[in-house]
């Protein structure tokens, strides 16, 4: 139970932590052209994003691959530049653009899965299963993106009805915001 705690704590810090931004920004990136009425919608969303995210994790930690760190670092914001910019583009057709989030959370987590990997492989000792390891920092990962989008739709919820904010301009300003950041993130880390 305990070693299952301690990665628990590690999955929410992965997610909740300062250092987490790109993580943060990714799941802002992802439910921007959500509602707060949408909200099964959005815990699928974030499930498949755990989903990937376990797969590489998993597949990483049994030595199946391994992707170098700084090319991880790289794409890691490069999958968030084009969460953000497909909510540019697509931003007049939101039922499609919803319909590809799942498909984006679910194939770029499994790049962001790769970027604790390295940190994961030496923790876990060979002799030890994978198993409460990877389930508890699931949990810890899945409890700390839900915070974190609790936190995304009770913003979003005063700004459409208090300040009766336009949707599309949220999904406009967001996205560019993430884009922006995620792009500078990106260009820091080029790896070639």
């Amino acid at each position: 139970m305990q070693d299952f705690l301690f990665y628990l704590n590690l999955g929410w810090e992965h997610i909740i932590s300062l250092d987490a931004l790109d993580h943060q920004l990714f799941v802002l990136a992802l439910i921007a052209v959500y509602s707060y009425s949408d909200w099964k919608k959005i815990l699928i969303l974030v499930t498949a994003f755990t989903i990937g995210h376990s797969i590489t994790l998993a597949l990483s930690i049994l030595d199946v691959f391994r992707v170098p760190s700084d090319w991880v670092e790289f794409l890691i914001p490069l999958t968030i530049v084009l969460t953000s910019l497909d909510n540019i583009i697509m931003k007049n057709q939101k039922q499609t653009l919803m319909r590809a989030n799942y498909y984006l959370a679910l194939i770029f987590g499994l790049i962001h899965g790769m970027g604790f990997a390295n940190t994961a492989r030496v923790m876990i000792a060979k002799s030890q299963s994978i198993a409460v390891p990877l389930l508890g920092f699931n949990i810890g990962l899945e409890l700390g993106q839900m915070v974190i989008v609790a936190a995304i739709l009770v913003i979003l919820f005063i700004l459409l009805n208090i300040f009766k904010v336009n949707k599309k301009d949220w999904i406009l300003f967001v996205s560019s915001g993430v884009f922006a950041l995620s792009l500078k993130m990106a260009l820091e880390r080029i790896p070639f």
